[in-house]
């Protein structure tokens, strides 16, 4: 017998705004109209909050999954976990960190340059205060507004650092925290402009280079506690969970988005409700905005400009052990080596927790190499190359897992979307602008807190502040509201 699927509810319900997506931006956007009197429905495709933050119990250990940690420079986030009563703590950091060089020999080190011998560290330390200061003349806000835009646009980072450098274990070395440490992309995918960008959203590159500052804190239960909690303040008649939304209807009188006029109705069908209101905040990656229906479509420029934003793919390791044994050989468990499997790996160990867990992390071409492989056979190479930075002893965990975002229907990637060679001048100063009345927000359309939560709740926020500031009357009063 063929299955029989009915979309929506029989019976609509009334809101001021629907929010697509029940992640950081998403509840934050809800809980700031919520804040402001406006009702809201959040509608959810998956079957848990948080979106890209995710923790979960495997075998006894518990894991963050997706994204973790907190950078001092992320104000809006560190606010919103003060408020909501959360605790923090710094990631383990004491001892020595080790280097992989190009040859395959270890080296151990303190401090945030590599020991890569003098004429390499020279080099890097050049391309860095060369990334500085362009991020200093370019900014996080219009990255695509500058003079130099299109000429950054169109090298890719790659070309750009070996343009600059003639070391290529320096434009490696430096390469990898844009390329397999950020983006995860090649970096032969991606512009300039965009590592441009990704630096400037940290404040600088030199804060983008440097572990003790970019991953700082974690939230004590998990960055995911965020979203659960912002969820829990909403309450289950807010916030639907396996409600994956797959029509927006909109118009004015003629049918068309050329006509649209505020506070005109918007029916939203979902699998589970059909909702009626007035605004609506798209708070999903842009990679997962042709999973809805637009009626009328959205305009070719949105159109062509979702097509030129993509995620890249990244395996994030984690390997728990019955305790934290580098500790004990003056290690802090922090590693790196451009042409390894796990080109960075750190002490991941859990709030109070007495085992000890590394994360490590395996990018982009490095990915898509193990991924074809059994995965026994994937373990055993991800955990010798653990072992190449901290010993025989990390080949033997207790608890072993994989991150893959990247298979997962509601995510298909990590960690954010970024623009492919030219996309970035060229749509980036219209990747917010509403249609009708939907806006977006995201980490990936983020300024300051690019690809960060604490991103997704600046944009949140902002959607928000759109909306409230429009001053339309709310879906009550609307007349001829459909069902």
């Amino acid at each position: 017998m063929t299955d029989q699927r009915t979309l929506g509810s029989r019976t609509a319900i009334e809101r001021d705004v629907v929010v697509v997506g029940a992640g950081p931006a998403g509840l934050m956007a809800a809980r700031r109209l919520a804040a402001a009197g406006r009702s809201v429905a959040v509608l959810e495709a998956r079957d848990r909050v948080g979106g890209r933050t995710w923790s979960k119990t495997v075998d006894g250990a518990f894991l963050e999954v997706g994204g973790q940690w907190i950078s001092p420079d992320q104000t809006e986030l560190l606010a919103l976990v003060d408020e909501l009563g959360l605790q923090t703590y710094q990631r383990y950091r004491e001892g020595e960190s080790v280097y992989l060089a190009p040859d395959g020999t270890r080296h151990t080190y303190t401090g945030s340059m590599f020991p890569a011998g003098e004429s390499t560290t020279a080099e890097m330390a050049k391309l860095v205060a060369l990334l500085d200061g362009l991020v200093e003349q370019i900014g996080a806000a219009e990255p695509w507004a500058h003079p130099a835009a299109r000429e950054l646009d169109t090298v890719s980072f790659h070309h750009w650092l070996r343009q600059h450098s003639d070391d290529e274990a320096a434009c490696n070395n430096i390469g990898i925290f844009v390329a397999g440490g950020m983006l995860t992309k090649p970096a032969h995918a991606f512009s300039t402009l965009q590592a441009v960008l990704m630096a400037a959203s940290a404040g600088s590159f030199s804060n983008l280079v440097d572990e003790d500052f970019i991953l700082d804190r974690r939230v004590v239960g998990g960055m995911q506690s965020v979203s659960e909690a912002m969820a829990a303040e909403l309450g289950p008649d807010v916030v639907f969970l396996d409600t994956p939304v797959r029509t927006i209807r909109w118009a004015g009188n003629d049918g068309t988005y050329a006509e649209h006029v505020p506070g005109t109705p918007v029916t939203v069908w979902s699998d589970r409700l059909t909702v009626v209101a007035r605004d609506v905040v798209v708070a999903v990656p842009p990679n997962l905005y042709s999973r809805i229906s637009f009626e009328p479509p959205l305009p070719r420029l949105q159109h062509q400009m979702h097509q030129h934003q993509s995620l890249g793919l990244v395996i994030k390791v984690h390997a728990v052990y019955e305790t934290p044994f580098w500790r004990d050989m003056g290690l802090s468990g922090t590693g790196f080596g451009a042409h390894e499997l796990s080109q960075e790996v750190y002490d991941n160990t859990n709030h109070g927790d007495p085992r000890g867990t590394l994360v490590g992390f395996v990018s982009d071409e490095k990915a898509d190499e193990v991924f074809r492989l059994p995965a026994e056979e994937r373990r055993r190479l991800v955990l010798e190359s653990l072992a190449r930075y901290l010993g025989e002893e990390a080949l033997h965990p207790v608890v072993y897992y994989e991150s893959d975002f990247g298979s997962e229907e509601w995510t298909r990637g990590a960690y954010a979307a970024s623009y492919d060679l030219g996309g970035l001048h060229r749509y980036g100063a219209h990747q917010r602008t509403p249609v009708g009345p939907i806006r977006w927000a995201c980490s990936d359309l983020a300024a300051e807190g690019y690809q960060h939560v604490d991103g997704a709740l600046r944009q949140g926020r902002l959607a928000a502040a759109e909306i409230l500031g429009a001053g339309a009357a709310p879906v009550a009063a609307m007349h001829g509201a459909g069902r």
